[in-house]
């Protein structure tokens, strides 16, 4: 296996793998960060695709701040895999989660790209050491685990399988810092890593609320938008509960509210998605839409998080600190 993976300032184009909503989302952000983009998708129409996303996306990255090279037209798409990996510094590879669709295809891609060129998978659970099975060399194959969109969510969870390179995930994290990203640095694989599951665990006790009439929908998503996820942006949880002790820190915080983690207050386990179930939450999420397409809800989606990630940044934002 090649070491000499290549400096970040030299690379001046990457390979997209797959080009849906995630992978358009990583095409849009790449072409932000003046990247040329060399795309490849099985679908007939991955090319009209690719574009709408890039066009979707480009208002919000243009706000955000553009590379003075950024250009929204550097992308090709390629029918052929090899010659999409042809002359790449970096793969990011969005496929399906589908684990034989995964496994098959970083081989695949293991075998054709350059050897000294580092993949990151965007999977959203699975870990490297289940995936990269079939690959003939695996050291390379890296998970690089984005938040939706990526192209406005800083957020990259980068974590090696027992086969891949220590040098390969110090490199990929290093590439996806360099390139504005915020990066987790994981010491060991779990299934749907850390933000995914802190995600699942919330989602999860929604769905046995709404499940058990204990709440609608709409009052869900208000507990969290007009109540801790206000907090959340410049503070996650943890240090949200640190200074809900006081003076005292986490410390009193844990003496005066540690009896309660023994109180019913959430179920950790999914309930059966029942017909009834689906519905009420389809029912529900079509309410609070209010009649606003799908379209209209990513436009405000986006101009919120822009709004949320500038007001952050313009007080310096000090309450987080980078972990690796």
């Amino acid at each position: 296996m090649e070491s000499n993976y290549p400096k970040f300032t030299d690379i001046t184009t990457v390979a997209c793998v797959g080009v849906g909503t995630i992978g358009g989302g990583w095409a849009a952000y790449f072409l932000s960060r003046g990247l040329a983009v060399r795309a490849w998708d099985p679908s007939p129409d991955a090319e009209a695709k690719l574009r709408r996303l890039i066009d979707a996306a480009w208002p919000a990255l243009t706000a955000l701040g553009l590379a003075g090279n950024a250009s929204k037209d550097n992308f090709t798409v390629h029918a052929d895999l090899a010659e999409a990996l042809e002359g790449v510094g970096f793969i990011q590879e969005s496929a399906p989660e589908d684990l034989a669709l995964k496994r098959d295809l970083l081989a695949r891609i293991a075998a054709a790209a350059p050897g000294n060129v580092v993949v990151g998978s965007s999977t959203s659970g699975y870990g490297m050491t289940e995936m990269a099975v079939d690959a003939a060399d695996p050291s390379r194959l890296v998970v690089g685990h984005p938040f939706n969109p990526p192209y406005l969510i800083p957020l990259v969870e980068v974590v090696g399988g027992r086969d891949t390179d220590a040098r390969a995930t110090a490199w990929a994290s290093g590439w996806y810092e360099f390139i504005g990203k915020s990066v987790i640095t994981m010491d060991r694989e779990v299934p749907g890593f850390i933000a995914n599951r802190l995600q699942e665990a919330l989602w999860r006790e929604a769905l046995h609320m709404v499940d058990n009439g204990e709440a609608t929908v709409e009052q869900i998503d208000l507990a969290i938008t007009d109540g801790p996820g206000l907090r959340w942006p410049l503070q996650g949880p943890m240090l949200t509960f640190h200074l809900a002790g006081g003076e005292g820190g986490m410390a009193h915080m844990l003496d005066h509210f540690g009896p309660s983690l023994k109180s019913p207050w959430t179920r950790l386990e999914a309930p059966e998605l029942t017909d009834k179930l689906r519905r009420d939450v389809i029912d529900g999420c079509d309410e609070e839409a209010d009649g606003r397409t799908i379209a209209e809800l990513v436009a405000a989606r986006d101009a919120a998080i822009i709004a949320v990630r500038q007001a952050i940044d313009g007080i310096g934002n000090p309450g987080r600190v980078r972990t690796t």
